[in-house]
């Protein structure tokens, strides 16, 4: 069973040739508040994050992957992290880069595969979201996908001079 390859788009493990757009990505302030990122990232940075990506999920405890449609054009990432394989779960976070490709229903089918990929390949009883309240949009996407919203870490990041509320989500999967 293919748990990387959908009808629209696959998922990939990232290459070299990433650098450009993870560069872009990491560097963009606009999603700085859903990364915990403070600072921008070098090239060289980056670099050497790639040169190390190819380590195991077991080994590195996190897992970045590329979401490209079949054209071969690249969406944006899925992330794995936090992976904890005595407790089987780890946490997800997903980045549909372009505004124009949000909505069309890649980063739903990127989900559903990760969600496939935890299941069959790394035998997860859950994956869990730490998602903003105000990101409506990934609320509606992990709600879609069967996540059950079970707490609210109030005043959890200061956003702009203001507290605001994060929301956890988990996807337990029935076995």
């Amino acid at each position: 069973m293919l748990t990387l390859k959908g009808e629209h788009i696959y998922l990939r493990a990232l290459e070299p040739e990433d650098l450009d757009f993870i560069y872009l990505i990491e560097n963009d302030e606009r999603i700085w508040e859903m990364s915990t990122t403070q600072t921008p990232y070098s090239r060289f940075l980056i670099k050497q994050y790639l040169e190390n990506a190819h380590q195991d999920i077991y080994e590195a405890k996190q897992l970045r992957l590329v979401i490209c449609d079949n054209d071969e054009s690249t969406l944006g990432l899925i992330d794995l992290f936090d992976f904890n394989p005595v407790h089987n779960r780890v946490g997800v976070g997903i980045l549909i880069a372009e505004e124009e490709n949000r909505g069309k229903g890649y980063g739903k089918e990127a989900l559903e595969l990760i969600a496939k990929y935890g299941q069959t390949h790394l035998r997860l009883h859950q994956l869990y979201a730490n998602i903003s309240e105000q990101n409506i949009g990934s609320i509606k996407l992990f709600e879609k996908q069967g996540f059950e919203k079970i707490g609210v870490k109030k005043d959890w990041n200061l956003v702009n001079g203001k507290y605001t509320n994060e929301l956890l989500y988990q996807l337990i999967y029935v076995h």
